[in-house]
């Protein structure tokens, strides 16, 4: 008597594909809308921060960070501060865009951050700490030169803004929706961090953004490998 081998027939099979494919296509659009929500929220950051920057200068006739009242202002208004840091109101920012905090005592850099929030025009407590971006990096800001260094790209003018620790793909989409997708050129530029993520340690170049550890000059391109991150910088004012 021939036995029946059991097994799966090619309906069932195709319903078992059509439901992994289902999960596949769950999966891979929850990724795009989760990047998505990053690239918004890195995006708002900036134009936050440009908003803000405005806010303070018409309030208080002063760059946040520069603002050589602040100290009394706040003790004035019986506000609590960390530090007792202040700008010297000479019209800009001393100090790199990943200086590392002092306790409240500077460099103007990170003042920008304490003043900016005791003003009540951001959010987080009262410190010069530099905000934690949505991709694990943080958001600084610096004087930009608005000519190279030696040798390096293209520089950014006035007071810049950066975000760290952005991967390719991401970068790429926030470049195009600010500017022209291009690192290396526009009014959005992004250098390629070689070593990583860029350490809080205050030696980075003035004359041009250069991050710790990163190329002198602009990237090239984008490269999307899930490993290659960027310092993304705009000029914010």
């Amino acid at each position: 008597m021939r036995s029946r081998q059991s097994g799966f027939t090619l309906v069932e099979i195709a319903i078992v594909l059509v439901i992994i494919g289902l999960l596949l296509g769950g999966v891979l659009k929850g990724q795009e809308l989760i990047n998505s929500a990053k690239i918004k929220n890195l995006i708002n950051d900036m134009n936050g921060l440009s908003t803000a920057v405005y806010a303070y200068q018409d309030r208080y006739r002063a760059l946040p960070g520069d603002d050589a009242g602040a100290v009394g202002r706040w003790t004035a208004q019986g506000i609590t501060v960390a530090g007792t840091g202040q700008g010297d109101g000479n019209g800009t920012l001393a100090g790199a865009f990943n200086a590392a905090p002092a306790a409240g005592a500077g460099p103007e850099s990170v003042l920008f951050f304490k003043e900016l929030r005791a003003a009540g025009l951001i959010a987080g407590a009262i410190t010069d700490a530099q905000p934690i971006n949505a991709v694990g990096g943080f958001l600084g800001v610096q004087a930009g030169a608005g000519k190279p260094a030696a040798g390096a790209g293209q520089g950014l003018g006035g007071i810049v803004a950066c975000h760290t620790n952005v991967l390719g793909k991401v970068a790429e989409a926030i470049d195009r929706q600010l500017d022209d997708g291009n690192p290396a050129a526009g009014s959005v530029k992004s250098w390629t961090q070689a070593a990583g993520s860029v350490p809080l340690d205050g030696t980075t170049a003035i004359v041009d953004i250069t991050p710790v550890a990163a190329t002198a000059a602009p990237a090239a391109n984008y490269v999307d490998d899930g490993t290659t991150m960027y310092t993304v910088c705009k000029t914010i004012l």
